[in-house]
């Protein structure tokens, strides 16, 4: 196809829009970049790009409306280890999760950095992140662990529905109720424990209708992926992101909650309840990574594979 320096979106027809940016894409070679122009804001592109193409581009605005957003995209130059991003690296094996998790890297919301990007959120070096990660081949790792990339997709689904669903569904009022115990009883003189609970009951209410799409609109495709037409396969692509997007604003509320407790530091005068309650956040938390690390790392991708 012929390349162009920018590329008016508005001037394509709709149903061909992003097929035809997917194609200017595709033809660069490493180093090479486009700009598109559009009449509104082509976030949603950024977020199929990322999902379909993986983090092998960089998104920059050089104009961003209100009339007019033109967006340069440029795919750089691949550098080592730079393509590879740590939820692959993770979905492939365990044990170097295991390092990412002790590391505080998050393979499951953030799981789209680079190995480069890992390293510098955390202030480590990349060849001394990359040594900790081969020092995990010769490492034991406590436990059975389960081999989820070789299972089948349907069958991966109803793992998700029946453990970590089910997992949500128990523990979610639980913990709701404890937060709401435990500002009642000490939110006078932590008053971080008001917004703990008002935070609290929006995020399980957010969690709760998000796997119910899951269950409703998600899975079900996924288990009849070879017979479903192609106008439910657009559907289920953009359903995927949707999700996608949905986990990152997960990850980024457990984050908050954690800055707003000083990571679950307990005062002195904590009760059982207000023991209980972190420690109950906490598991809550390490499950739902777990649960969206499945989704992001393994079912996703394979289900994008498949489809195509």
């Amino acid at each position: 196809m012929i390349k162009t320096a920018t590329l008016d979106v508005t001037q394509i027809e709709p149903r061909l829009k992003h097929p035809t940016i997917f194609e200017h894409f595709d033809s660069l070679v490493q180093g090479e970049g486009f700009e598109i122009l559009n009449d509104h804001d082509p976030k949603p592109l950024y977020y199929q790009l990322l999902g379909e193409r993986g983090n092998i581009f960089t998104w920059e605005y050089v104009e961003n409306g209100p009339e007019w957003w033109r967006v340069r995209i440029h795919k750089p130059a691949e550098q080592g280890h730079q393509k590879t991003t740590v939820g692959e690296i993770a979905a492939k094996d365990i044990k170097k999760a295991e390092v990412f998790k002790k590391l505080g890297i998050d393979f499951c919301c953030g799981g789209k950095k680079t190995l480069k990007q890992a390293a510098q959120s955390i202030g480590m070096d990349e060849a001394q992140l990359q040594q900790e990660l081969e020092n995990a081949k010769s490492s034991s790792s406590a436990g059975t662990q389960h081999d989820f990339g070789a299972w089948d997709i349907g069958f991966l689904a109803d793992y998700i529905t029946n453990v970590h669903h089910r997992y949500i569904r128990e523990q979610g009022p639980i913990i709701e109720q404890l937060a709401d115990k435990v500002s009642m009883r000490h939110g006078s003189e932590h008053h971080e424990l008001y917004a703990l609970a008002t935070g609290m009951h929006a995020f399980m209410q957010d969690l709760y209708q998000h796997i119910q799409q899951e269950e409703q609109k998600l899975f079900p495709i996924v288990k009849q992926l070879d017979t479903i037409s192609v106008s439910d396969k657009n559907q289920l692509q953009d359903v995927i992101r949707y999700m996608e997007h949905e986990h990152e604003h997960a990850g980024d509320e457990l984050r908050q909650f954690r800055s707003l407790t000083k990571d679950y530091k307990l005062p002195e005068n904590a009760c059982n309840s207000y023991t209980y309650l972190f420690e109950k956040i906490q598991e809550f938390e390490n499950d739902l990574f777990q649960h969206i690390h499945l989704e992001n790392n393994i079912l996703f991708p394979k289900v994008i594979a498949m489809e195509k």
